[in-house]
């Protein structure tokens, strides 16, 4: 049941409601809950867009807009915690390694939740935060690092890949419970992906491999954020 007063919206009221709608629409973000503790939820949905815009028509997480909100996170005294809700078929690896840094550096409770997919560069984003959630019917792709379009097949081309790869599986290693052999083991895993190497974890595997700590939703990581609130 949904408790509202009988009072009537003032027109500041109305303006503050219109603006958090459109905020909404916008960034696809809550500025903050109101729940007993003031929790920032964002969600990085579809593509992570990067240096280059995605094509016209494809639902797109853009880093540029991303980056300022979790700066504002970190500074604004009104906001306890942060949930960032995942549902990610990957996209540009630096912009989505930065973003997972950025989140990795928040000092406030943090939470992530992996809700249909967390694939790709995807991943270092859901270990990012202190605490990791998946719901059982979630999946995660782990494979190596691609590149679309025309490249020099050259031996330094080979090695910036290789630099790539290596930042991405330390990243995940340094957040998570997976070491750096076992990622490395399911990245170059045969058999399972039709066009590619690598593996897809559900959300009951991928927290017995340790990459993610525990199944739940949305309570699940609102509980641990209010909790880690309270203690500190």
């Amino acid at each position: 049941m949904e408790y509202r007063s009988s009072e009537p919206l003032t027109d500041a009221g109305v303006e503050q409601e219109k603006l958090e709608k459109d905020y909404i629409m916008d960034t696809g973000s809550v500025l903050c809950t109101k729940g007993r503790h003031g929790i920032h939820c964002l969600t990085v949905v579809g593509q992570i867009e990067g240096h280059v815009a995605a094509p016209q028509g494809q639902k797109t997480t853009k880093y540029e807009h991303v980056i300022p909100q979790l700066v504002g996170i970190e500074e604004d005294p009104e906001i306890e915690g942060l949930l960032v809700i995942l549902n990610t078929v990957g996209g540009d690896v630096e912009a989505g390694l930065a973003l997972a840094e950025l989140i990795s550096g928040i000092t406030k409770p943090s939470a992530t939740l992996v809700l249909g997919g967390g694939h790709s560069i995807g991943i270092p984003l859901a270990v990012s935060a202190r605490r990791s959630f998946i719901v059982p019917t979630a999946t995660m792709t782990i494979h190596p690092v691609r590149h679309s379009g025309l490249v020099l097949g050259v031996p330094q081309t080979m090695r910036y890949f290789e630099q790539m790869q290596e930042r991405i599986t330390g990243f995940v290693a340094g957040h998570s419970g997976m070491g750096a052999e076992r990622f490395t083991q399911l990245m170059m895993h045969t058999g399972e992906l039709v066009m590619d190497v690598g593996t897809v974890l559900d959300g009951e595997r991928a927290v017995q491999e340790g990459l993610i700590d525990e199944l739940g939703s949305v309570g699940s990581a609102l509980r641990y954020l209010y909790r880690e609130i309270e203690q500190g």
